[in-house]
């Protein structure tokens, strides 16, 4: 069962958010699984096509995903994926 780490700053919005374990195969599949432990929580962090937000980066264990559009990027049980908010500005 993969586990996925999320960013603190959406503690703002969900409170009770913490480590969480998921089903899932892929990405995509993952994103969705959490999003039904923490509803709502999908739209933080994929567009209304799927796709990651601009500002939003996703990395299986060390690796950064490849597919930011169908979220294909394999993962394997026992695998982090980690969910962060991106830096941008200057």
């Amino acid at each position: 069962m993969p586990r996925v780490e999320l960013t603190a700053h959406l503690r703002r919005f969900f409170p009770d958010l913490d480590v969480v374990d998921v089903t899932g195969g892929t990405v995509a599949q993952v994103i969705g699984e959490l999003d039904l432990v923490h509803p709502g929580l999908a739209a933080y962090i994929v567009d209304d096509r799927g796709a990651l937000r601009q500002h939003v980066n996703v990395f299986v264990g060390k690796k950064m995903v490849s597919d930011r559009g169908a979220l294909s990027d394999p993962v394997q049980d026992g695998e982090t994926v980690y969910v962060f908010q991106a830096l941008s500005g200057g």
